[in-house]
């Protein structure tokens, strides 16, 4: 509305110097991005991939000026699904997120949970990632073609842990690793744990023969040469990672991981759109693209329906997956 008489220019400068800012994007009007009180729930341990996700994402939010002061809080338990039984049970919530991955979906099949990702809205896919197979420093294991030999030797003595629960991407990685190297998939020891942070203990002091886990949890600890990294999970090599693929080792897998992010059910469309517009503004800041190649991440964005349609695609190839393995 434009404003014609000089009264109604004296009264717009009034508001300018002393009222709130109501007509910008970081008001909280439904025009904006600003969630007041938003909660961003992360269904595992301290240091795992949805944690380390959901921290990086309120950060990115925060610097950009997206939205202001966003919680994010651990519930972990049962691969993810205890967190995912508290964000159903939020019905009606626009204020809740939670950081969830292929790992999630998982584990609502292993672990026959009562609330599935059907009962959820979806709001975005964000990273694609690989997972790395990764020793201590004082492993015997120099190579993947080491580490595989003594596997085939005696696969049950050599337990393999992963940060997700059966049907996750981190017991899906070392499974299909096992059938190509012509290891029963039965005949696997999988340990799981509740999220990579939970796992990167059990690596360094030995109680795994080795891990896999997501390339962005444990960047640090192989730069640091803590971990020694013998191989990564997808279609090529990561930059700045001196390890081979499992198909350049001569294992055929190619597997990816991906994280997203849901919401409770019942909200109405505009808290929706609200929370769509939020993540859809992090995608395209400078923060977020800088954290993802920082952290190995690859671009897989895709909002709303359309990543309803994926996690319901996702949901049927994990069944698909575990009964090719015998699982």
């Amino acid at each position: 509305m434009r404003l014609r008489t000089p009264l109604a220019l004296l009264g717009a400068a009034v508001l300018v110097l002393v009222g709130p800012p109501l007509l910008t994007t970081g008001s909280g009007t439904e025009s904006g991005t600003q969630i007041p009180g938003l909660r961003f729930m992360v269904p595992n341990t301290p240091g795992g991939g949805y944690d380390i996700t959901a921290r990086t994402a309120a950060k990115n939010a925060e610097d950009a000026g997206l939205t202001h002061t966003v919680e994010v809080f651990n519930l972990p338990g049962a691969g993810g699904t205890v967190g995912l039984s508290r964000l159903v049970s939020e019905h009606g919530n626009g204020k809740l997120a939670m950081s969830m991955g292929l790992g999630v979906v998982g584990a609502v099949r292993s672990n026959d949970a009562p609330k599935t990702l059907a009962d959820t809205t979806p709001i975005a896919r964000l990273t694609e990632e690989q997972d790395v197979v990764v020793v201590g420093k004082d492993s015997p294991y120099k190579t993947i073609d080491d580490l595989i030999g003594a596997w085939k030797e005696n696969p049950g003595k050599l337990p393999v842990g992963g940060g997700s629960s059966p049907g996750g991407p981190d017991h899906l990685a070392p499974m299909l690793m096992a059938k190509a190297a012509g290891i029963p998939p039965k005949q696997v020891n999988y340990i799981p744990f509740d999220g990579g942070g939970e796992l990167l203990a059990s690596i360094l002091g030995n109680k795994v023969a080795f891990g896999v886990s997501g390339v962005g949890e444990y960047l640090d600890q192989i730069k640091s040469g803590e971990l020694r990294l013998l191989a990564v999970t997808g279609p090529r090599r990561v930059a700045g990672l001196d390890a081979p693929t499992l198909q350049e080792a001569g294992y055929d897998v190619s597997f990816t991981n991906w994280r997203g992010i849901v919401a409770p059910p019942g909200l109405t469309e505009a808290e929706r759109d609200k929370l769509v517009r939020l993540v859809e503004a992090l995608h395209d800041s400078d923060e977020w693209r800088e954290s993802m190649k920082r952290n190995g991440w690859d671009d897989a964005f895709l909002t709303g329906e359309e990543f309803g349609a994926f996690l319901d695609a996702e949901d049927k190839r994990v069944v698909s997956v575990l009964k090719e393995l015998g699982l």
